[in-house]
């Protein structure tokens, strides 16, 4: 699909948040991801869908190579070449009624949608958000515009509860989790919840539709291509 860039804002010191206008029918399910196709660069960058709607995606990306920092440089008006809604993103209809949505920097996009989609049925999603300096906090603004409740935890305490998002997990009532982040998050959490739980995962991707097989892993029962299959990967078929 080719969209069109209508904003391309810089967030924090290394976070951008880009909108592009095009058809947004194939994204189905919060957690999804899209394919970004770069001038001069070979590989597609796969960045997870903050939020949607009939007309625009928007994606948050951080800067962590040349491939995002060419994003960054993309002017208003600039047609991207994207494949959208890739991956298995979150079936809402497994939750509970209180769902703890847990992003861990720029994990965090992915549960915006996730969150709006959750309040739309009806249901109570406390979205907590784990950073490590008050000044690389984002969409807290939007997540509260939505009315649902907002936790922080910072590692330097600078903002919110200070420590890991599992420290800040103890004071709260959830019967459900949804998260993204980086894997030794992700491991900590598995190893404290007692509640249903689901993970979305980062692999290195070549395709990113499961053809080149690069992002499989092994989990219970067989393989899955994290690109296909996942990301999101339920509790009980993970193995570390």
């Amino acid at each position: 699909m080719k969209f069109e860039i209508i904003s391309n804002d810089q967030l924090t010191a290394s976070v951008w948040k880009m909108v592009l206008c095009g058809d947004t029918a194939a994204i189905t399910r919060p957690g999804q991801f899209v394919q970004v196709s770069l001038p001069g660069f070979y590989l597609r960058r796969p960045i997870s869908v903050c939020d949607w709607d009939e007309q625009t995606v928007t994606l948050v990306y951080k800067v962590v190579g040349q491939g995002t920092d060419a994003m960054t440089t993309l002017p208003v008006g600039f047609e991207l070449d994207v494949l959208t809604g890739l991956g298995n993103g979150f079936d809402t209809s497994l939750t509970g009624d209180k769902p703890l949505l847990i992003g861990g920097g720029v994990g965090l996009p992915p549960m915006v949608a996730l969150c709006r989609q959750l309040l739309a049925e009806g249901k109570h999603p406390t979205v907590l958000a784990g950073f490590n300096t008050a000044d690389e906090v984002f969409l807290r603004d939007e997540v509260e515009a939505m009315g649902a409740k907002f936790v922080l935890a910072t590692m330097d305490g600078s903002a919110g509860v200070k420590g890991l998002v599992t420290d800040a997990m103890k004071d709260l009532d959830y019967d459900s989790i949804c998260t993204c982040g980086p894997l030794p998050m992700l491991r900590a959490i598995y190893n404290q919840t007692t509640v249903p739980a689901w993970y979305s995962f980062e692999e290195r991707m070549g395709c990113g539709f499961g053809a080149c097989m690069g992002c499989t892993v092994k989990v219970k029962g067989g393989y899955k291509r994290i690109c296909k299959d996942g990301p999101v990967l339920e509790h009980d078929e993970i193995i570390w």
